[in-house]
């Protein structure tokens, strides 16, 4: 480990340790600072009859207290271990000065219980309560939340455990929740705020003259190129480090949350990205991660090095650590401007290295829906928008060697060694249509191809059922399916990353019917004025949803016309990714649609009532990125 680091944290601990007692009064069980794992004499809430109650309180980060909302007088929330078969009956509580709500993330119930104000049920308004009573129809990890205004970024959410009615495929010895978010000591109104104003005004990793003279990032042309175009490739996330600090169990990378293991033992993590706006890349050097599970759903085990979750997908994985040591487990920013950070250990106590924060990465001409790499006849071109990534000089010091944007920062970490992204191949695409059209516009152009892409950015031709307004920045002319790519930032770490091909459900998918039609959804914005929609429209502007017979079998394909991933959820339901695994596709309730690619699903309108869909990136939600599915009962006219 790195004496530095050693001696700082010593200190830091010595400095915390007055306030212990304090973070540890806000914590519920599962979330203690130390924790032996799930254990049956870990209170937890559980059984039929539940009470939950929704209050104002703090919160303790690194040692420092902020305003927080908390359920049952903890941040985050207690954790709620049900089995899969019993009838549960949620009594919600609501003592905010302001209606609040909880929605059960991933769960199937009936649509008044599924708790999203103005959708399903009115809203819980404040000194007074409501009841959510549903039966209990399947197993696995899931969460829930606040869907009333911005909430959940406050600390209104907690996990879900439902263990299986029978055996459970997955053998393990011990178990440990792990939930990611993301906090600020601004309010969320304010960073909205401020998004509205200037969408870039958390964005410190932008391009500088000093990384141009370096030879870091974009030469010039290509600058000149993209800034024609109002397009910038550090535009990775929204809201970052600058503001953000990074947790694990509502602890920040100081606080050092820490979970215990007996070396040799199977230690099954149950991962939730609780955060408002933050892909997160987890990874714990020196350890494979077998992937067991993803949205609750059981899986082929697939052993990997590293995977990115978006917000409000869960993934289960199985570790099994052999030696007597510590290991660091390292939830980085997609941006990479800060990472939640915790320690497994076989002793309390114990801390292993933290790795430095990775060269941030920066968005090509295939986020934009511009890759031609594959083209027939094209297959020289460079179309990787410039240099390998790098960071600038003042990027570092602002920002890069930055811990989830604390004040301190984590001494040894450096930002070397990552080359430039390698996006070439896309094997099995039929590019022939594609390359006519590309063909007839080379003429006098250069290898860059920013001049074509300025031209076909915003042709509604490839849209047509987009709405024409400044809301719709650009249209992806050439969007592919990235199902099997790991991902912004991650193509050249030289490891194993986990990608959604890699994915196959463990049982036959109960539905394996051919879709009887298929819909585009586009999904549409406007960076530079922070704007979201789904085909041009925000959701108050268009009440009308999208409509459903019950039991049809539907083939949605999702198209990303921005430069941002977007992680869409749809309630109610759970789809199966067309992956090409047949009658094993792997089912999820949220997927991540890469920037300028696309992401086809099937599934079955088996929920009948009215469900929310919807971007889960909380701010772009809120813009707009928003529908309702409206599931009709069968014979309805």
């Amino acid at each position: 480990m790195n004496s530095v680091f050693d001696r700082r944290q010593f200190l830091r601990g010595a400095a915390l340790a007055s306030g212990a007692a304090a973070l540890s009064a806000w914590l519920p069980a599962w979330a203690q600072t130390l924790s032996a794992g799930l254990r049956p004499t870990i209170p937890t809430v559980s059984g039929e009859d539940i009470t939950l109650t929704i209050a104002r309180q703090s919160m303790t980060i690194d040692g420092h207290r902020f305003r927080a909302i908390g359920i049952n007088g903890t941040v985050p929330a207690p954790l709620v271990r049900l089995r899969e078969g019993q009838r549960v009956r949620l009594n919600v509580v609501n003592q905010l000065e302001e209606d609040s709500s909880i929605h059960w993330h991933g769960l199937l119930v009936p649509a008044k219980h599924d708790g999203v104000p103005g959708v399903s049920f009115p809203g819980i308004k404040p000194g007074s309560s409501y009841l959510y009573d549903f039966p209990v129809i399947q197993s696995g990890t899931y969460w829930y939340h606040s869907h009333s205004g911005l909430q959940e970024q406050e600390g209104h959410y907690g996990p879900i455990i439902i263990d299986p009615a029978g055996d459970d495929p997955v053998a393990y010895d011990r178990e440990h929740v792990i939930v990611l978010a993301d906090h600020s000591p601004l309010s969320p109104e304010a960073i909205f705020r401020r998004l509205k104003v200037n969408p870039g005004h958390f964005n410190f990793q932008r391009q500088t003259l000093a990384g141009l003279l370096s030879g870091r990032d974009q030469p010039l042309k290509d600058r000149l190129d993209w800034g024609q175009m109002r397009m910038d490739p550090t535009d990775i996330s929204d809201v970052t480090g600058s503001t953000y600090t990074y947790l694990v169990n509502g602890h920040g990378p100081f606080d050092n949350w820490t979970a215990l293991f007996t070396p040799g033992e199977r230690v099954r993590l149950r991962v939730i990205n609780a955060s408002a706006m933050t892909t997160f890349n987890v990874r714990i050097p020196g350890l494979p991660l077998t992937i067991v599970q993803a949205d609750g759903q059981n899986v082929v085990p697939v052993t990997v090095d590293e995977f990115q979750i978006g917000v409000a997908e869960t993934y289960d994985l199985i570790v099994t650590p052999g030696e007597d040591k510590a290991f660091t487990l390292v939830g980085e920013a997609i941006d990479r401007s800060g990472m939640a950070r915790a320690t497994l250990a076989p002793r309390a106590g114990m801390a292993a290295e933290v790795p430095p924060l990775r060269k941030r990465p920066l968005a090509d001409m295939k986020d934009m829906g511009m890759d031609m790499s594959s083209t027939p006849g094209m297959e020289g071109m460079d179309m990787s928008g410039g240099a390998p990534r790098g960071v600038d000089p003042s990027a570092e010091k602002n920002a890069s060697a930055r811990l989830g944007g604390t004040a301190a920062v984590m001494p040894g970490m450096d930002h070397s060694g990552m080359s430039g992204m390698d996006h070439s191949g896309m094997a099995g695409m039929d590019h022939s249509a594609m390359a006519a059209e590309a063909g007839d516009q080379m003429n006098g152009m250069d290898h860059g191809g920013h001049e074509m892409a300025s031209m076909k950015m915003r042709d509604f031709a490839n849209a047509p059922q987009v709405k024409r307004d400044p809301s719709v920045q650009t249209i992806s002319p050439m969007p592919v399916d990235r199902t099997g790519e790991p991902g912004q930032g991650l193509a050249d770490v030289g490891h194993k990353v986990l990608v959604y091909k890699d994915l196959m459900a463990l049982e036959r998918n109960p539905d394996v019917r051919a879709p009887g039609r298929s819909i585009d959804i586009h999904l549409t914005g406007n960076m530079e004025r922070f704007m979201w929609s789904f085909d041009g429209e925000k959701m108050s502007d268009h009440h009308e949803p999208i409509p459903f017979t019950e039991g049809e079998r539907v083939r949605i394909n999702l198209i990303n016309d921005t430069m941002m991933g977007h992680p869409i959820h749809i309630h109610g339901h759970f789809f199966e990714l067309v992956t090409g695994h047949g009658d094993h596709a792997p089912r999820k309730h949220t997927v991540i649609v890469q920037p300028g690619g696309k992401v086809s699903w099937d599934f079955t309108a088996d929920a009948v009532g009215d469900w929310a869909f919807h971007c889960h990136l909380l701010y772009h939600m809120h813009a707009g990125m928003m529908r309702v599915v409206s599931v009709r009962p069968k014979g309805d006219a």
